[in-house]
């Protein structure tokens, strides 16, 4: 796979850079490849919204694809922060998964809430929530109606309410009421904010929402396709003796790897390598830019995991409205038919701490 790109650079870097090194970043080699990445989701961001508040339709319909695609990367580098793979320092960690949480509209909930979850989902080898949804949902038939109806339609509903949710589970759920004050402080932000911006242009109020739900479905069609593991709503408790029964061999039995391109590997930058799914199971605190390399070390030319990208693009069409109440449980022998027939679930996106 060749080496990271920052093995090439750096080689005779100034005492400068070797000090930003070694007070900074975590990895020589990761320099690049992450200064890249973050200017790219900050740039993209900024650039996307000035593109959007424009008076051209071109430049507005470039912005709002910019827009998204900064909005993924953003994502992406986060889940990065979450597993500590990027600074020395993890106080570092903290600091830009905050900012990035502004960038992909997940700051109404808290940055300590979304690594729990995501921690708990590796060590429990399970989608661990505080609540699943599907259980609830039966009680409203109408709902799950009006939920199927915008999935068919290519509307990102369930994901959308799963973030509706942070904001209103601390006023309803007793275990999250500490989180209120810091749903009102950012509404009273970025409501005004978003208000503002549209009144400025209103190709901004139309176009910044459909950027988001193509960020989202960006995200969810990624998560879907990942695991075949079981629901367990134990995300506010200790592990139990649920999970234990599930060891490292199940774990790869039971997690797929969605790659955009196994022929262009370049393509998968498109989502920051999240695509080598079991590399990433198999050393979790792998930095991103390494998970080619240690996905063609662990399985060559072992292709029984790895999910054509084509194949889930036709069963996430195929499965967009069954996919609302489905829940998956392990072994089913999706790997089999490649991927063809898997409905995946929805709601377990690592953005969405409940």
């Amino acid at each position: 796979m060749g080496r990271p790109i920052g093995a090439y650079f750096f080689k005779n870097g100034t005492t400068r850079q070797c000090v930003i090194m070694n007070m900074v970043f975590k990895d020589t080699e990761g320099i690049v490849p992450n200064v890249l990445a973050f200017s790219y989701a900050a740039g993209g961001y900024l650039s996307g919204i000035i593109a959007v508040l424009s008076d051209s339709v071109f430049l507005n319909i470039v912005g709002g694809l910019l827009l998204a695609h900064a909005m993924v990367i953003a994502a992406y580098l986060l889940h990065e922060c979450a597993h500590n793979t990027i600074f020395k320092d993890n106080k570092y960690h903290v600091y830009v998964g905050n900012v990035l949480m502004w960038v992909t509209g997940s700051c109404y909930g808290d940055y300590h809430d979304i690594q729990h979850k995501h921690f708990r989902h590796h060590a429990d080898k399970a989608d661990v929530v505080a609540f699943d949804y599907r259980e609830k949902l039966q009680q409203y038939p109408l709902l799950v109606k009006v939920l199927g109806i915008l999935e068919w339609a290519y509307i990102p509903a369930v994901e959308i309410m799963m973030h509706l949710l942070v904001l209103i589970l601390p006023f309803t759920m007793e275990s999250r009421k500490h989180r209120r004050l810091r749903v009102i402080v950012v509404s009273m932000i970025r409501m005004p904010l978003f208000i503002y911006l549209a009144s400025i242009s209103l190709s901004f109020a139309a176009i910044y929402p459909l950027a988001y739900m193509m960020f989202l479905t960006v995200l969810r069609f990624m998560d879907t396709h990942q695991h075949t593991y079981e629901i367990f709503e134990t995300l506010e408790q200790k592990r139990g003796e649920e999970v234990r029964r599930f060891n490292r061999e199940y774990e790869h039995r039971n997690t797929f790897s969605n790659l955009v391109s196994i022929k262009y590997p370049l393509l998968n930058l498109l989502v920051l390598n999240f695509g080598y799914h079991n590399a990433h199971h198999t050393k979790a605190g792998l930095p991103w830019y390494r998970l080619p390399e240690l996905h063609a070390e662990l399985y060559g030319d072992d292709q029984s995991q790895v999910f054509p990208f084509f194949n889930l693009i036709k069963s996430f069409h195929k499965y967009r409205v069954a996919r609302v109440l489905n829940a998956d449980v392990g072994d089913i022998g999706i790997n089999e038919n490649k991927g063809t027939d898997f409905i995946g679930v929805d709601g377990v996106s690592f953005l969405t701490a409940h």
